[in-house]
């Protein structure tokens, strides 16, 4: 156990880390957007040095959204034609959002079908402690832990190891990587997960040590996992997954302090979906970034998420702090004229809520991705 100044100072390189990877200044972030190379991400993203954009944070925190980044691709003089595998993958939010705003909390339930070959509802200990002895995973579940990222192909070798070789139920395994990632968010993760344990898809995703040799750059043989795929049928759980654990997820947020609040103005509900520094800039009004306990309790996220959040806060000006349920901050301080964003988190608030910002008009539940980006696809050579 880390104690004292040694705590204090792993957490601040900790901090540093993440930091330098993702900056919180919100023209560096739409610096970045414009540094995107849609072409040579279609062709590199699996690859983990590949050309992906690193703008998820920021998607997930609500700073920018997925139609932003369209349209400034669209000022670059980019065709939507000719970046469609960009644009399909970052439909992939979008996609999991409309599920999540019309299935609401079924998705943390097995969605369409139940997990099969399941023997615990906990995480193999040899993944929480990065020692499975493949290299490029553990590896990556250290930096993982340092800074708070993981590439997005390395999430689903992860979670196949903890629900398809560790046979563990998805949704523990699937709350310890959102408690990590800064750029959490709970329907990217959670159904990326259900669709790896075949429970949001017509089939499991089997991760083997070929396939992440290609992609990782390794050359290891003989690991847990070094199987061709079709003897995959015969293959018995890794006896270092016999170990599993639960793990122990808890937030801890700022303290609680009483914040000023001008009863003429209006008062705009910020929250760690929503960090959008453009929302009614140019508006008087109380802006208020909420943390509410039962939240966190629901979804934990790590000490790095909140201190990501905190660092976007910098990006709003005269924004204020609340630690506490909105039922509390309603009634403590008389508000009556209240405005949020949509959100499927914020189904308890009061007040206006304002629509989110989708990148195609498509709306509504699709029971598979390919049927949703079918009808986006169409909104790109602007035919019905």
């Amino acid at each position: 156990m880390l104690i004292g100044h040694y705590r204090n100072f792993v957490q601040q390189q900790n901090r540093q880390t993440t930091q330098s990877m993702f900056p919180t200044n919100y023209n560096d972030i739409l610096k970045r957007i414009d540094e995107v190379d849609p072409f040579l991400y279609g062709k590199t993203r699996n690859y983990i040095d590949g050309s992906v954009t690193r703008l998820s944070p920021y998607i997930s925190r609500g700073v920018i959204t997925t139609k932003i980044i369209r349209d400034r691709l669209v000022e670059r003089g980019y065709d939507l034609t000719e970046i469609t595998r960009f644009l399909q993958e970052l439909a992939w939010r979008d996609y999991f959002q409309q599920v999540w705003k019309y299935k609401g909390n079924l998705i943390n339930q097995d969605l369409k079908t139940t997990q099969q070959d399941v023997d615990n509802e906990k995480m193999p200990a040899a993944l929480i402690n990065a020692s499975t002895g493949i290299e490029a995973i553990d590896k990556a579940i250290r930096e993982f832990y340092l800074t708070g990222y993981m590439h997005n192909h390395l999430r689903m070798y992860v979670a196949s190891l903890a629900c398809n070789w560790g046979k563990s139920h998805w949704k523990n395994p699937a709350k310890w990587m959102y408690f990590h990632l800064i750029d959490g968010d709970w329907a990217s993760n959670a159904l990326s997960w259900q669709w790896v344990a075949g429970t949001f898809s017509s089939k499991k995703y089997i991760a083997i040590q070929n396939n992440i040799n290609k992609y990782c750059y390794t050359t290891q043989k003989n690991t847990i996992i070094d199987f061709d795929y079709n003897k995959l049928n015969t293959l018995k759980k890794p006896c270092s997954f016999q170990q599993t654990i639960c793990p122990e997820l808890k937030t801890y947020l700022p303290e609680k302090k009483d914040i000023e609040i001008d009863p003429k103005l209006p008062t705009l509900i910020y929250n760690t979906y929503n960090m959008d520094p453009m929302w009614k800039k140019n508006i008087k009004a109380n802006r208020i970034l909420l943390l509410e306990p039962s939240h966190f309790a629901d979804y934990p996220v790590s000490e790095k998420v909140i201190n990501f959040v905190l660092k976007l806060t910098e990006n709003v000006p005269g924004i204020q702090i609340f630690a506490g349920e909105f039922y509390e901050l309603s009634r403590k301080y008389n508000l009556r004229n209240i405005y949020y964003k949509e959100h499927p988190l914020n189904r308890h608030y009061s007040g206006t809520e304002e629509p989110r910002e989708w990148m195609f008009e498509t709306r509504g539940y699709f029971p598979s991705f390919f049927s949703y980006w079918k009808n986006c696809e169409k909104e790109c050579v602007g035919t019905e």
